[in-house]
């Protein structure tokens, strides 16, 4: 087991490999992994593990700095435990 297929497994553990008449394809639950990046289907099963974890990693990245999935509760909370401090401060002096 080479290192793309753990990283896609431990995200997708039902994961799997299915022949189309293009190639070799990773896919999870009837979806195609690499399908939002118009990644080729291959005759590689170890390319196509790549481009699934490649997939992974890029919707991880995307997920964790795109703006519409941003929330500004966390913003908030993040302002209020600072304001929260800054208020026992003062009282502890």
């Amino acid at each position: 087991m080479n290192k793309f297929k753990k990283r896609v497994l431990k995200q997708f553990p039902n994961a799997h490999i299915e022949s189309s008449a293009n190639g070799l394809r990773i896919i999870n639950n009837d979806e195609y992994l690499a399908k939002e990046f118009y990644m080729p289907d291959t005759d590689c099963e170890d390319k196509a593990w790549e481009y699934a974890s490649v997939a992974c990693r890029l919707t991880q990245n995307f997920n964790r700095a795109h703006p519409l999935r941003m929330d500004l509760s966390d913003v908030e909370n993040k302002l209020a435990r600072i304001n929260r401090r800054k208020r026992n401060g003062r009282r502890v002096k």
